[in-house]
């Protein structure tokens, strides 16, 4: 099935699902980031049809997300600046999932901190001041590029009033 292209919104978080929003992708990320470096790793981790794997694995290169090398005749991938800036997602992610969608024997992973080797703390919003925010404590403003728009998308206009 073709995903439907976002192009036509003006979204930040609209472009980014066109890059990371097929839930293979973010499976992929997360197997690069646990260690996964090869096409068969991933395959055999997420049982994965391989014409699937091949395609999200070249969609996540043109997107500089992934890097690939083909030193050994074996392609082997790692993340970029760009891949390593997804961490904080898939890590909200699974402290929602952990919260909202828990596994009855407890936590399925739990994320450290090298060094010490401590639980890191749940994700976060903070204030410029480092004030911990709740979500009501928080507003959307409309930026530059959308400035333009506001006569074109009452709906968003609306939103941020």
């Amino acid at each position: 099935m073709k995903l439907k292209s976002f192009d036509h919104l003006n979204c930040s978080l609209a472009a980014t699902l066109s890059v990371i929003g097929e839930h293979w992708t973010l499976l992929i990320i997360r197997d690069v980031f646990f260690g996964g470096r090869r096409f068969d790793e991933f395959q055999k981790s997420l049982g994965i049809a391989r014409n699937v794997l091949s395609d999200r694995l070249k969609k996540l290169v043109e997107a500089g997300i992934l890097e690939k090398s083909d030193g050994s005749g074996h392609p082997r991938y790692r993340l970029t600046e760009k891949g390593l800036a997804l961490q904080p997602v898939l890590i909200s992610m699974t402290h929602w999932g952990d919260t909202y969608m828990p596994h009855p024997d407890g936590k399925r992973v739990t994320f450290v901190d090298r060094r010490d080797g401590k639980p890191i703390k749940k994700m976060a919003i903070y204030a410029a001041d480092g004030r911990k925010l709740k979500p009501k404590d928080i507003k959307a403003k409309p930026g530059p590029a959308l400035a333009n728009e506001e006569q074109s998308a009452p709906a968003i206009a609306e939103a941020f009033k």
